[in-house]
Parts: structure tokens; C-alpha cells; sequence
């Protein structure tokens, strides 16, 4: 249970948080992932509007400080530029798109390709009314089965335990049914739905799943057994190149405190095709680079990114879950 008695005022864009250096703006991605000419776009409007550089945030959004207001809203042309990036695609649902993916799922390693789930849960969030009662900080993890996000703190998630197969999580220690995996955005979002019939009302209403009662969470659905296919877990993948499974390349960019500026935006794009795709860990991967893209350095230090990445986590490096996680 929660004693908190104020709402959730976790920022976006139509109700950003006021800092003493401007406007704190928060722009979410589902599952990391942010098209080339979105980020083109908004090292652009960074410039424009805020400080001048991209914060990359532990949930794999986006974030803007240091932007002029007046009482309390961000000036109408901002909002224009980042709905017209891409980055505003609902505005009565923007807080709620919070929506974590294994960063590297359907591209190397994993047990099943969750962007087709993350995209369809976001969907079906964006259109039921009621979900834009969520908070703010109301996460969705999906891990596609290698262990590298299912150590976050969640309220509403998945752990893919075959490639057409998931079992839902409800809260950081409890587990629901295993689902088919086209029935998991359904499965997730009538989730997100129940709780929101057993979070409370008002400024007293619960932000977080974790904080429910132990009868209301069973209620909510978490009163299934672990499946033991879910006891995985596996260091985030190592900064640089990394081997797809379609025999093309992923980099794994290390960005200094999570800071984007225009310099080393501007050295992601130069090699980015269609998208990148933000990591937990203060990263960017550039995905689906040839051969032809890397140099020999590059190519000679592959196999070490494998190794960190414990190839489908089901490898010879997939951990137990009982260790440590990498800080």
C-alpha cells in the first residue's frame, strides 16, 4: 500500500515539470524505439527550444529541459514541431506509453521478437479511454526471454518462455497465465484495465501494482506458479558491435550521462538506416549495419559483444536468476 496522498506528475509534454532551469519535458518511445528522422528532428528542436541536447532516460525515453513557459505550459509551436516528429501521437495517452522491450528482441538473441507486441499493446492502450487513467510511471516490461530487463521493476509485463508463447507478470514478484503471444497486447492491456478497478480514486489512488494488497493483487491475476523457463537472466549487451542473427550488425553506442548533443547525434544518423533504438543502460544501438559499414577494429571486437550479450540468453552465458545484475 502507498501513504501517499498528492497525483502522479510524472512530465510529458502537455504537463511538463518545472525545474529552476525551465520546462522538463518527457517524450515516450515503446520499446526504445525512435525513427531516424524523428531524431533528425528533435536534435533540431532541442536546439531550438530547450538546452540543446537529448536526455536519454533508464525507462528508454526521451527527455527535454531548460524550455521557456508561462504558467506552467510549453509554448504551442513546440508542441507542433514534436507532434509533426512523431513524438506526440495521443495526446490524452502520452504519460501512458511507457512501454520497456529487450532492446536487441527480434534482431540478436531472445527467444521471440516482441516488437510486434510492444507495437499492438501501445495500440490498444492509446485506444481505450479508461487507460488514460494510468500514472504516469506505470511501466510495461516485456522481456523476450533472455533475462536483460526482467529485473526492472515493473506493473504490467511479460517473459517470453517459447517464441509464440509469454507469461504474464503482474507487479516485480508476481506471475499471471502463460498466453499465447498474439494474445498478449490483449492479455496486457485488459491487465492495465483491472487494476485500474482495484488502484483506488483520487489523489490517494495507487501509481504502482507492487503497491496493491496481496488479495487485490491475486485479484488482479498474479496467483500463478513461476514457469521455470522464465528463471533466466543476462548482463546488458556489451557497448559495440554486436552480431544479428541475420547476419548483419547492431552497434551498441555508449552515450556519456545519458546525454545526446548534436555532435554525437549527428555520428548516429551517418550510419543509421530507418531507426535506432534507446537502451536502459545509457545507450543507443545502431541495428542492421552490413559488413560494409564497420571497420576492421570493429569486426575483430564482434565476438566479445556476443559474449556480453549471452547470445538468446539461452547460451552458454545465460545466467541464472539468481545472479546479480551488472550495475
Amino acid at each position: 500500500m502507498s501513504a501517499r496522498t498528492y497525483a502522479d506528475r510524472c512530465p510529458g509534454v502537455l504537463r511538463p515539470w518545472i525545474a529552476d532551469d525551465g520546462a522538463i519535458v518527457r517524450l515516450r518511445l515503446v520499446g526504445g524505439v525512435v525513427p531516424a528522422t524523428t531524431l533528425r528532428a528533435l536534435i533540431d528542436i532541442a536546439e531550438r527550444w530547450a538546452d540543446g541536447t537529448i536526455l536519454l532516460t533508464k525507462r528508454t525515453n526521451l527527455q527535454l529541459r531548460g524550455i521557456a513557459h508561462e504558467e506552467g505550459a510549453v509554448p504551442d509551436a513546440l508542441v507542433d514541431a514534436l507532434t509533426q516528429a512523431g513524438l506526440l501521437p495521443s495526446q490524452s495517452h502520452e504519460l501512458v506509453r511507457n512501454i520497456m522491450v529487450s532492446p536487441l528482441t527480434g534482431r540478436a538473441g531472445g527467444r521471440a521478437d516482441l516488437r510486434p507486441v510492444a507495437i499492438e499493446l501501445d495500440r490498444l492502450l492509446c485506444a481505450d479511454a479508461d487507460l488514460a487513467g494510468l500514472a504516469g510511471r506505470f511501466l510495461f516490461v516485456l522481456d523476450d526471454g533472455r533475462g536483460d530487463v526482467s529485473s526492472r521493476a515493473l506493473d504490467v509485463g511479460l517473459m517470453a518462455v517459447e517464441s509464440d508463447a509469454a507469461q504474464l507478470r503482474i507487479g516485480s514478484h508476481r506471475w499471471g497465465e502463460v498466453a499465447p503471444l498474439d494474445e498478449a497486447p490483449k492479455a496486457l492491456a485488459a491487465l492495465a484495465s483491472r487494476f485500474l478497478q482495484l488502484n483506488g480514486e483520487g489523489a490517494t489512488a495507487l501509481w504502482h501494482a507492487d503497491e496493491l494488497s496481496d488479495d487485490r493483487a491475486v485479484a488482479l491475476g498474479g496467483h500463478h506458479a513461476r514457469d521455470l523457463r522464465t528463471q533466466v537472466r543476462s548482463f546488458p549487451p556489451a557497448f559495440g558491435i554486436i552480431a544479428q542473427d541475420d547476419g548483419r550488425f547492431a552497434d551498441h553506442v555508449a552515450v556519456t550521462d545519458g546525454l545526446l548533443t548534436r555532435a554525437v547525434a549527428d555520428d548516429l544518423l551517418a550510419r543509421a538506416g530507418d531507426e535506432l533504438v534507446v537502451t536502459p543502460w545509457h545507450g543507443i544501438v545502431v541495428p542492421d549495419l552490413d559488413r560494409a559499414d564497420l571497420d576492421s577494429t570493429a569486426l575483430a571486437n564482434t565476438a566479445l559483444g556476443n559474449t556480453a550479450l549471452g547470445n538468446a540468453a539461452l547460451g552458454d552465458t545465460a545466467l541464472n536468476d539468481t545472479a546479480p545484475e551488472k550495475a
